[in-house]
């Protein structure tokens, strides 16, 4: 599986943002798949996962009720809402696929990972 990530940008504080991931490669509809993110001088943080099936959902507690995770496998595309956007949420986020297996919250369960696409919040 190769994910591309896009739908990166400056935005302002309060505003809104979806990010996608395109996937190649025929596994992708059996993938569970995440997103991550890693601000400058962090370490890399779970966002959220998605069920290869979409009817499973996890989330960090940083963005729950604010970023909604979903994906169209006819479209091998995993999509990350973003809304109320925060400062704080300034970072490089990366998707990322397991071969198989449940959505997981570990980076390290993760075999495939997208190239980054940068999220910038101002004040």
């Amino acid at each position: 599986v190769q994910l591309q990530a896009s739908g990166g940008g400056l935005v302002r504080a309060g505003d809104s943002l979806r990010l996608s991931c395109a996937a190649s490669g025929r596994t992708f509809s059996s993938a569970p798949m995440a997103w991550f993110r890693q601000a400058p001088g962090k370490e890399r943080e779970f966002v959220a996962a998605i069920s290869w099936s979409g009817t499973t959902t996890v989330y960090a507690d940083s963005v729950k009720g604010r970023f909604t995770i979903s994906r169209d496998n006819a479209k091998n595309t995993v999509y990350l809402q973003m809304h109320s956007l925060k400062p704080e949420d300034t970072a490089v986020y990366y998707c990322a696929a397991r071969k198989t297996g449940a959505a997981r919250v570990g980076a390290g369960e993760y075999d495939y990972w997208g190239q980054g696409t940068q999220v910038t919040v101002s004040s």
